[in-house]
């Protein structure tokens, strides 16, 4: 049976969506694994996210909470507001109350992924506040640490992300994900899709 890992987002302008599509690749990429990509229900009025100039969402499905009882592992990935995840994420989070009640979520590993509008946007505030969630629920979170390598000591451009997981910079809006950025992410999406299999395979 495959090894299921769900990679659950909420993007407002596409930035977390373009690391939520290179996290599935790198998930993927690892023999006997099967990632989806998942939205969270955005909170919004269509009219209200038209004002802010959001574009429209993509097609990956929207997850209910009791989905998520049915994966093996997960990368969660949001952008940041005021150096914590954005509302529809923690929204979505709030509604996971009898997942947590019955322990489904428990023991299963969970990683993070997130965008900033700036370098001290929150960067690592916003995956050191999201892991109470995982905390919460008895899940073992699973930061990339220094795995990626040379990429994590680049100094001469500008590069999101740190040992708590992949990032990027959204600047005013206009930045995307840099090819490094996007590497980075990959790198994640295959490192935990990789535990993920060692621990399911470990408790069969």
């Amino acid at each position: 049976m495959a090894t299921k890992v769900y990679i659950v987002y909420y993007s407002m302008y596409g930035h977390v969506e373009k690391l939520a599509e290179e996290i599935k690749k790198g998930a993927a990429s690892v023999e006997g694994v099967e990632a989806t990509l998942w939205q969270v229900p955005e909170t919004l009025q269509d009219e209200v996210l038209g004002k802010m100039s959001a574009p429209p969402k993509s097609d990956a499905p929207i997850i209910t909470p009791n989905e998520l009882a049915d994966a093996d592992g997960f990368v969660f990935g949001f952008p940041t507001r005021f150096g914590m995840m954005a509302a529809q994420f923690k929204a979505f989070l709030d509604a996971t109350g009898g997942l947590w009640r019955t322990q489904q979520l428990a023991g299963k590993p969970a990683g993070i992924f997130y965008s900033t509008g700036s370098q001290g946007g929150g960067q690592e505030t916003t995956a050191l506040t999201a892991i109470t969630q995982l905390v919460h629920h008895g899940m073992i979170f699973v930061p990339i640490g220094y795995t990626f390598g040379a990429g994590m000591f680049e100094m001469e451009n500008i590069k999101g992300g740190s040992p708590y997981g992949a990032g990027t910079f959204a600047g005013d809006g206009s930045r995307q994900p840099t090819k490094l950025e996007l590497e980075q992410a990959f790198h994640q999406g295959k490192y935990i899709a990789t535990i993920t299999k060692k621990l399911k395979g470990a408790a069969a």
